[in-house]
This record gives C-alpha cells, structure tokens and sequence, in this order.
C-alpha cells in the first residue's frame, strides 16, 4: 500500500458509499472519487438528483483499503490482498459503529464483496439486498466500478442493471433524505 490514507469529510450520514481503494491520484487530491472514476460516478448520481458536492457533504464516502494499492506489475491497479482488506476492516467496523447507515452503497467488486456473498456482478446490481453488515441491518445496492477501464457498465447487460441500480438509489428513503 502506499500512503497517504484517503478519507471523506466527516459527515453523520445515513448513506455509506464504499469504494475498493484510492487510485494514484486520489492522495495529492486528498479525496475519495476525485479522478475518472469519480467522475462517472458523480454522473450517474447527478442523473438521480444529487450533484457531486451534494453528495460528498451528506453521504460517507469509504473505501475497503485506505491507501492506493499500488501498481500491478501487468499494468493497472494492483487488487489489494486479503491481508490488507482485513487490516483495513477495523476502519469500517468503526465507522458502520459510529454511523448506523441505513444504505449502503458499494462499488466495484472488491467493496461488494464485504457485504455481499461471492457472485458474478450480474446477479447482485439491480437488486436491493438487505443485509447484516459488521452487525447491523442494512440496504445493500451495489454498484459497478466506473472505472474508464470497465466495460461492464458500457454494455448488455450492465448497462441494463446498473440503470436498475440507479433507480433503486433513487428510490430508497435514505437516498431522499440527501436531497
């Protein structure tokens, strides 16, 4: 892993978004989502009403590992290692603790994969999953990476399934009360 640690502003919010891990930019920028992916992401909640500066100062942005994981030696983000999701998990232990989230959003396989059991993407986005997640009840709606690398989202059928996922954001009382 290589530092710094990233993390959101502190809010109170009902709403828990957790990502995989920083990408290299993150860091210097000091924020989760700052870079590509970010930016898709903050497309598709404009899309349901929440516009990128709404959603960082109402909703908790986290992130499985808190640091960039560094570079894969084939090119690419190197996938962070059992050892370093579980060193990490006491972050999230805390902060689901100290939250109480009611909704929780993860992004990309790595994040759906601590609240959802294994699964290809899809059978778990499009759906609303209730969850007991680090021992509380929970809304799981994942999410597809956003990533400019992913085509899963681009194309048949997470194209389909993820508008899916959107609307069930849009829906859901937690996500409301961000308006």
């Amino acid at each position: 892993m290589v530092g710094p640690v990233v993390t959101p502003r502190p809010v109170a919010s009902k709403v828990y978004l957790v990502g995989q891990a920083p990408g290299p930019r993150e860091g210097a920028l000091g924020r989760p989502f700052a870079w590509t992916a970010g930016k898709q992401l903050f497309r598709w909640f404009d899309s349901i009403g929440i516009g990128e500066e709404t959603f960082r100062s109402r909703a908790y942005l986290a992130a499985v590992c808190r640091c960039f994981p560094g570079k894969a030696k084939g090119g690419g983000d190197r996938v962070p290692a059992a050892d370093e999701v579980e060193r990490c998990s006491r972050w999230m232990q805390r902060e689901m603790d100290l939250l109480a989230p009611e909704l929780v959003i993860p992004v990309g396989r790595l994040a759906i994969a601590r609240f959802l059991d294994p699964a290809p993407l899809e059978a778990v986005i499009g759906k609303k999953h209730r969850r007991v997640a680090f021992g509380h009840d929970v809304d799981v709606i994942p999410l597809p990476h956003p990533s400019g690398a992913s085509t899963w989202w681009k194309l048949e059928p997470g194209k389909t399934l993820t508008a899916r996922a959107l609307r069930l954001l849009a829906r859901h009382p937690a996500w409301a009360a961000l308006r």
